[in-house]
This record gives structure tokens, C-alpha cells and sequence, in this order.
């Protein structure tokens, strides 16, 4: 059975950019809904005993999207992973993280205008991504509603949330508002942390 993960930062860290009450109600009602769901669905089956990423590669699509194991367990992955990229302490891409935006995006700028772009062209609910593929190179990638990078085989460094429960109390639909607010907030620590699991060589040539 899954528990809810804490947050590694207390519910007002956050503010201005995002608030204690979008915190709270993003945390212990939407994730929370997510895990409690997860759990009610999985009771007295071959995967209660699994891991959380098991449990959302065994009903990846095309078993997923509609099945209501994979869209509840994808999600309680997507927003645990979701609170680690984010951070109160002002942090910037350095080492093999700027090194790499800089040469496939051509500058940290670059590759921060693009991820925007698609986190605002991202029709409906979904995730925006900065993953790892398997040869190694950097990609931005949108996925909608559960989706996640790990039914793709693509390892997952940073992402945006862009369902509207993540920003809608402090920015209503202003999702671009609620962008540039992501940027100050960005654990990019966490991101080199990601990179660095990466197996094969950092290729971004």
C-alpha cells in the first residue's frame, strides 16, 4: 500500500510563486486523492506489493490512459516527482546540466523559452518534461493527462505540472503567469541529481 510522500519543503515555501493554499489543496487533496484512489483499486492484487514506477510500467498503454490503475498510479508518480523539482532556495543550472542545454537548446534561455512553449501549447491537462532518452540525449516532451515519460522509456530530469489544479487559485487561467513563477522555483540540484543516473553517457551533440 502506498502512502502519501511528505513535501520536502513546508506549505508556505513556496510564496509568493505559488501559494500555501494551492499547496494544499494540490498536495493533500489532488495527490492525496490520487494515492487513496491507487489503493482502493490495487487492495488483494498481484501489485499492492509493487513499487510505484512498477505498478505504472505494468499498465503502461496500451493497457493505460483508459485503465484507472495506470491514470491513478502515473499520477501519484508524476506529482511526487513533480514536488522534488520545485525549491524555495534559488538554485541555477551549472556542470553537466547548463553544459548540456547549451548545446542542444543553444543556451539555458533557449532551452527555457522552448519547455515554456510547450508547457503553454499543451492542450487540456498534462505535464511539460525535460527528459533523458535512451541514446543519452536531452528532449522537451508533453504528455497529456497521466501520461508520463516512463511508459516511453525516457528518463524523467525535470517537469511542470500544467493541470489547472496546480496554478488556478493563484493565477485563475493564466497559465503563462504561472510559468514564469515556475522558473524561480526550479530545483535544478534535483536535476543534476536525475542527469547523473543516467547510464550512458551525456550525448547532446
Amino acid at each position: 500500500m502506498y502512502a502519501l510522500a511528505k513535501l520536502p519543503y513546508a506549505l508556505d515555501a513556496l510564496e509568493p510563486y505559488i501559494s500555501r493554499e494551492t499547496l494544499d489543496y494540490h498536495h493533500s487533496k489532488h495527490h492525496r486523492g490520487y494515492v487513496d484512489k491507487l489503493n482502493d483499486l490495487i487492495t488483494g492484487t498481484d501489485l499492492e506489493n509493487m513499487s510505484l514506477e512498477a505498478v505504472v510500467r505494468a499498465n503502461s498503454p496500451p493497457l493505460g490512459r483508459s485503465n484507472p490503475i495506470f491514470n491513478n498510479a502515473a499520477q501519484a508518480w508524476n506529482h511526487q516527482f513533480y514536488w522534488q523539482c520545485l525549491t524555495p532556495q534559488a538554485s541555477v543550472p551549472n556542470g553537466v546540466v547548463s553544459e548540456g542545454l547549451n548545446r542542444q537548446f543553444g543556451s539555458v534561455e533557449g532551452f527555457r523559452q522552448r519547455f515554456t512553449k510547450a508547457a503553454l501549447d499543451t492542450f487540456g491537462s498534462g505535464w511539460t518534461w525535460l527528459v533523458s532518452t535512451d541514446d543519452g540525449c536531452l528532449e522537451i516532451l508533453s504528455t497529456s493527462n497521466a501520461d508520463t515519460p516512463l511508459t516511453q522509456n525516457k528518463i524523467p530530469l525535470l517537469t511542470c505540472d500544467v493541470w489547472e489544479h496546480a496554478y488556478y487559485i493563484d493565477y485563475r487561467n493564466a497559465r503563462a503567469e504561472y510559468l514564469q513563477s515556475f522558473w524561480n522555483l526550479v530545483n535544478w540540484d534535483f536535476v543534476a541529481a536525475n542527469l547523473q543516473l543516467v547510464s550512458m553517457p551525456l550525448d547532446v551533440a
